[in-house]
This record gives structure tokens, sequence and C-alpha cells, in this order.
């Protein structure tokens, strides 16, 4: 990776000094993000060290809308998202030119603080009245699936050699909401850019494969209107991919994928405060995993720690949501500032991939999104037949 501890000429000597210990991953630990969040920290202090990466970043998250509106030109509609453009841009921009040093301020601050502010923007996004609408067994059965496809995910990816990190991020997009669970978990485990840039890659590809093939699926069981769009809901990635995949089936299955794909994003605040709380258990598991024995128990860290700043933000966006404190005018315009902020945190995280670390683990990480996916959808259809859900009023 371009960012090492050599980089910032403006950091102390012992920060130089400080050798990356093998699988050290908290930001409070691994010196390399000790040194991510002290120049941070420094460069708001003078905000001129900002600027180029900024300007940077902005430049490939546009290059990635642009070409999102060439694909929906060409195509009719854009099947890879700028989001995932921007990662993959990014990478490709760095895979053939290092910025100097002097820019990578401006892209730290892109690739975490930004994402960050737009995971809390993404809480405004979500409501009580959500849940209100698809009734209690319908939630029952999205909880029982979320929670079973991270486990199962989670195992395969470790059973495929993925590194601890990289087993979370791809488990919980897989779960979740693809792209946007593993941009708002990254910043709460705090993942390698490489292994985030990996896991949205690969999922990306898969997810669209999935939107492709899950109307021949649906047909092929038999399922009804009401059943396939449930488990278009409890399986595609994204809320556009959902309509997308539940078209066929008409209006009633969009109806009920949507609502039910809203609930299931609604797991993401849960599932990142849990992985909040356990961030100190999982260092030593990857410690652990790497080989390094840290000869010591560590101090519980603060609540701050535990529980990040967003993902409290994101939890009062979504109540302050829910009691309608946020004007329905301005939801759509919180909507887009998330996406914006997301897409140039990706474009940032992009400019911090290794390349060579991306392809190696390509084989893996499809392996086990592959076979995550495949557990999804069992576990989703027998969710739809076991309990029951009927659903009315959509």
């Amino acid at each position: 990776m371009f960012v090492g501890s050599d980089h910032w000429q403006f950091l102390d000597a012992h920060h130089h000094s400080t050798i990356q210990r093998p699988g050290m991953s908290s930001i409070t630990d691994n010196p390399r993000h000790a040194d991510f969040a002290l120049a941070t920290r420094r460069a708001l202090h003078h905000p001129q060290r900002l600027w180029r990466g900024l300007l940077l970043c902005g430049f490939v998250s546009i290059a990635a809308f642009l070409i999102a509106w060439l694909e929906a030109k060409l195509f009719g509609k854009a099947w890879i998202e700028p989001l995932v453009l921007a990662i993959l841009a990014g990478t490709a921009l760095r895979s053939v030119w290092a910025p100097p040093a002097s820019w990578l301020p401006g892209v730290d601050f892109c690739a975490h603080f930004l994402l960050e502010v737009a995971v809390v923007l993404l809480g405004a996004s979500l409501s009580a009245a959500t849940i209100a609408a698809v009734g209690p067994m319908m939630i029952a059965a999205i909880i029982v699936v979320v929670a079973v496809a991270i486990i199962v995910s989670f195992m395969i990816g470790l059973l495929f050699g993925l590194p601890l990190h990289m087993a979370i991020l791809v488990a919980c997009g897989n779960a979740i909401c693809g792209n946007s669970a593993i941009a708002a978990v990254a910043p709460v485990i705090d993942a390698d850019p490489d292994d985030v840039a990996a896991a949205i890659a690969f999922t990306a590809v898969l997810g669209v494969i999935v939107v492709l093939g899950l109307p021949l699926l649906g047909y092929a069981l038999g399922l009804t209107a009401t059943q396939f769009g449930m488990f278009s809901g409890l399986t595609v990635y994204a809320v556009p991919q959902v309509i997308a995949a539940a078209s066929p089936m008409g209006m009633s299955a969009i109806k009920i994928g949507t609502l039910v794909k809203l609930v299931r994003v609604l797991m993401l605040g849960p599932v990142c405060v849990m992985l909040a709380m356990m961030a100190p258990y999982l260092l030593r598991a990857n410690e652990s995993r790497a080989g390094f024995s840290p000869g010591g128990e560590r101090p519980r860290p603060p609540l701050g720690r535990l529980v990040p700043w967003f993902i409290i933000g994101f939890v009062i966006m979504a109540i302050a949501r829910s009691l309608g404190l946020i004007p329905e005018v301005v939801l759509p315009m919180l909507a887009s500032m998330a996406t914006g902020l997301t897409v140039v945190s990706m474009a940032g995280l992009g400019l911090g991939v290794d390349v060579r670390k991306l392809v190696r683990a390509g084989g893996r990480v499809t392996g086990t999104v592959v076979l995550s996916l495949l557990v999804l959808g069992v576990v989703s259809l027998a969710a739809i037949f076991l309990f029951g859900v009927r659903t009315a009023g959509v």
C-alpha cells in the first residue's frame, strides 16, 4: 500500500520508528492507523494539507458518475453503480501513479471521515413506520435470515482463508445490503482499504448476476408474486436491484420486495453496534490468527471507542426520521448527500489499494461470496415457507 509512516513528513520522529506488528487492526493499536489519525487531526488544523487529496478524490468520483451516466445512456441503466466505479477507478489510478506525500492527508480524510458522515446521513433513510408496515412475522423472518447469513458467511470466509476483517465485511455485505453495508461496517472494525476494495468489487459483480438470474429461479420454483417479492428483498443487495429483480413478477412483488429490503437495511444499525462492542475481542482474535501474542490483557476501551460517534449519529437520525423531526422534503437531499459522500470515500479507499493484494484475494473472495449467496438463498426460502409470512395492504 502507498500509505506508510515514511510518507507523512510532518509526523513526529517516534511515529517513524514504530514498527507494525502482524495482525494489528485497531486505530489505537495499529501504528499505520495511528499515523492516519494523527495526520488527519493535524491536517484539520491546517486545511491547506487537505485540498490536494480532496480534489483528487473529487476527480475520481466525477469520473465514476460520468461512467455510470454513460452506462445508462448505452444500456438503459447503470449496471455498475458509481460507488463501485469509484473504488475501481481509484484503484486503477493508484496502480499507475502514486500520489505525492502532500496529497495523502486529503485522501485519508475522504476515505475515513467522509465515510463516517455518510453513515450518519444513511440513518435518515430508515424509520419505524417501515417496520410497522411489514408485520411481526416478516420482521422475525428477516432477523433470522440476516443473523444466520452473517454467521454462516463469516465461517465460510474463514474456511476460505480470508483475513478476519475481510470475512466480516463479506458476511455483512452478503446478509444486509451489499456495498452499503460493507462501507458502513468498514470504519466500525477499522478494516484495511484492500479488504474493503476486494469485498466491494467482487460482491458488486456477483450481485448483478443475482439480479439477472433471480427471476428465472423464481419461475422455476413456482413462487407466487408475494413469495418472490419477499425472496428478492431477502437476497438482493440494493433497493434498486430489488426493484429490477422483482419487476418480472409485477407491482405486488416490487412493493413487498422493497419493504422487506428496507427492513433488512434496518439491521445495519444493530449489527454495527454489536461489532463495535466486539472490537477488542476481534482485535485479539486477529492477532492470534496472525501469530502475534499481545502479552497481556488490554484495558477495556472507553464508550466512545465501543460505540463510534457515527453509529450514534446513525441511530439519532433514524429516531428523528421516525418521530417526524426530519421534513420529508429534506430526505431526498440527505439521501443524495449520503450517496455522494460514500462515492468520494470509496475513491479515497481505492487510491489506497494494493492491486497485488486485491488480485491475490480474488479467488477466495469470489468463492466466499458465491457460497454465501447460496446459503442466503436457501435460508431465505426456508424462512418464507417456515414462517408462513403473509403480507397485506401493499
